[in-house]
């Protein structure tokens, strides 16, 4: 019989299998650690690859874990009528109205094992959401990588860039001239607060007015001489 044979040598092909698994790993531990390129941090401003908007990404959420990303400049910031552009197409109808410069678009992505951000971005475009995944291993360039489903993606590369153009947004995240998060990714306090100043958006609100101080107590008037006897 056929089966005879081959499953009597089975025993003696696994054990092969195994040693050269291990001459593997031993082969691999061998290397140096400096030989794997280590992953840039994605923090900064990108220009995107057709060059309609400049993206900032930063760290964001509990521990600032997670990244975000807002749309800090655009190309085309007014509509045909000579308006600022608005998101018209968000699914969400309360965000609507909202302003085309200043959203937010990456949506507090998490680091994944291969030290890749993984998560949802939001095209403005067309209204969807898509699967990103986003990494640098250059200093000066972001691979964005979308997917509409599994096997339909597509990689971008975005380009770095210090200098503020004209109409950019340079102001801190929900603070004056900067971009605004959305709530569940709002910072905790407002940049550049002060204890006068209004409410960072998801703050329990304003802290309470402190009392005015007791104003002295008037002096007593002297007492009235007694009458001469």
């Amino acid at each position: 019989m056929i089966f005879g044979p081959i499953g009597a040598r089975a025993p003696f092909l696994r054990t092969g299998r195994a040693a050269a698994l291990a001459a593997g790993l031993a082969a691999l531990s061998a290397v140096p650690a400096s030989a794997a390129a280590p992953a840039h941090d994605p923090s900064g401003t990108w220009l995107t690859q057709d060059g309609k908007a400049r993206i900032r990404v930063e760290k964001c959420g509990p521990q600032e874990k997670n990244l975000c990303g807002y749309a800090v400049w655009l190309k085309t910031p007014l509509n045909d009528e000579g308006k600022p552009r608005v998101d018209f197409r968000n699914p969400d109808p309360k965000k609507r109205a909202r302003a085309s410069l200043g959203h937010q678009l990456i949506l507090g992505l998490k680091l994944n094992k291969d030290a890749h951000y993984e998560g949802k971005i939001y095209n403005a475009e067309d209204g969807k959401f898509y699967d990103v995944t986003i990494w640098s291993d250059a200093p000066e360039e972001l691979t964005v990588k979308g997917c509409l489903i599994a096997f339909l993606c597509q990689s971008q590369t975005w380009t770095r860039v210090s200098d503020a153009l004209p109409g950019q947004l340079t102001g801190p995240t929900n603070g004056a001239n900067g971009p605004r998060a959305d709530a569940e990714w709002a910072p905790k306090t407002a940049p550049g607060a002060t204890a006068s100043g209004p409410a960072a958006t998801g703050t329990t609100g304003a802290a309470p007015a402190a009392k005015p101080a007791p104003k002295p107590a008037a002096p007593k008037a002297p007492a009235a001489p007694a009458p001469a006897q």
